[in-house]
């Protein structure tokens, strides 16, 4: 099998298997002899920004001169964009050679895409010999794959809200101890800001576990605007930092990141510099996040993928653009809370365009319009990308925002190719 073919043989495993993540990843991690146990990692669980945070959070230990591996899910246009190592891929070499591997051996389990590709990161993060390994959770935190990795040096909890409420529970306590699981004996816990119920379980799950909390306060941190291309703060000691992340939202995520690189440093005898945090937030991109691909006509992509995300993004654009309205070009999944993500941004809407995603789950894009439109608000339904994205390109002086599944935004980047300004 070739690159291509193991490829598609993993992303063509079931996305959820009879046995739970942590099951099925213990007996991998023994079928291999658990490549993270002489290696120090850290977890980042949450709803939302886990991906960020852990774009600033290896980007502040590479100028640590770390040797940092991270994972991360879903990828937006390449498999390799799960793995990396000091922010480069991994090589198509090295997915084909450990991904064989992984799909020729026998567990007695029925693995998922997800479990495949977390045991391809760990192995090529010990290959790679890293100095340390940053493990984002796929759905959860009890029950996840990556909790099968035994206790993290340092343990981070993004924003927690409603998503994945079919599996995870119908209220915010019960998403929250499933999230809060992670929190082990011999961790500490970086906790970014919470709803009070979200962090009275947090809290309590670290008092049982006999962990220390580093809370992110919000009140520490000094906004200091937007030129257009980049945000400003100030955070605690560290003066004046610049970051390409645009939103909101992500003032919290880069202090959390922040935190987390102090405590993972300080158990080694050393504390960044500020130098160290001013370049590695500066220099920390996360695609698809309030993503700036083109600047006249204006067009913005966003993975708002619930209703918490479409939230902070009305945050984020209200923050960035205050008075402004937007055209919307939306394509979700069937399952998420839509219905309430159109009435959160829709306060802000021109009018919308909806489009159907490239998946199964995928909510179809003439029902979105409909639901659109029952509310008063212009909608149009497009039966293609290409024709979306036609539309998004003719709105003139207006700015577009396209937001919704990652699996949406990544087929949006995929199509603006070498066009995307970041490129």
């Amino acid at each position: 099998m070739e690159y291509k073919e193991i490829v598609e043989a993993i992303e063509g495993k079931r996305r959820f298997g009879h046995e739970t993540g942590v099951e099925v990843s213990s007996k991998m991690l023994q079928v291999f002899h658990h490549p993270l146990a002489d290696m120090p990692w850290i977890h980042i669980a949450g709803t939302n920004g886990k991906g960020s945070v852990s774009a600033f959070l290896c980007r502040i230990l590479q100028e640590a001169s770390v040797r940092v591996g991270m994972f991360t899910s879903p990828h937006l246009v390449d498999f390799r964009e799960r793995i990396r190592v000091n922010g480069a891929y991994i090589t198509q070499e090295a997915v084909t050679r450990i991904g064989r591997e992984l799909l020729l051996r026998d567990y007695a389990v029925n693995p998922t895409m997800f479990d495949y590709c977390m045991m391809m990161a760990v192995l090529y993060f010990r290959e790679q010999n890293c100095d340390v390994a940053v493990m984002e959770t796929g759905l959860g935190g009890r029950l996840d794959s990556t909790n099968a990795l035994g206790v993290p040096d340092v343990t981070v909890i993004t924003r927690i809200g409603f998503d994945h409420m079919e599996i995870l529970g119908d209220t915010l306590e019960k998403i929250a101890a499933e999230k809060a699981a992670v929190i082990k004996p011999g961790t500490s816990l970086v906790l970014a800001p919470q709803e009070p119920e979200a962090a009275r379980v947090c809290e309590d799950a670290a008092k049982r576990a006999q962990v220390h909390v580093h809370s992110i306060d919000v009140r520490e941190i000094v906004k200091e605007g937007f030129d257009g291309e980049r945000q400003y703060f100030s955070y605690r000691n560290y003066r004046h930092l610049s970051m390409r992340l645009l939103g909101d939202y992500q003032y919290e995520n880069a202090a959390a990141a922040i935190v987390a690189a102090q405590v993972f440093l300080a158990k080694r005898g050393h504390l960044p510099g500020s130098d160290v945090v001013e370049q590695g937030i500066a220099k920390a991109v996360w695609p698809g996040r309030m993503q700036q691909l083109r600047r006249e006509p204006f067009f913005m992509v966003d993975g708002a993928h619930n209703a918490d995300g479409a939230k902070a993004l009305k945050e984020g654009l209200t923050y960035l653009f205050p008075g402004e309205k937007f055209h919307f070009l939306m394509g979700v999944m069937a399952d998420k809370d839509y219905a309430e993500m159109v009435d959160t941004l829709a306060p802000l809407a021109l009018d919308f365009g909806t489009v159907t995603v490239d998946s199964e789950r995928a909510l179809q894009a003439k029902q979105l319009a409909a639901c659109i439109a029952a509310r008063g608000i212009g909608a149009v339904c497009h039966d293609t990308l290409e024709a979306a994205l036609g539309w998004a390109s003719g709105v003139g002086m207006d700015k577009c925002i396209a937001f919704g599944s990652l699996y949406f935004i990544g087929a949006i980047e995929g199509a603006f190719g070498s066009k995307n300004v970041d490129k």
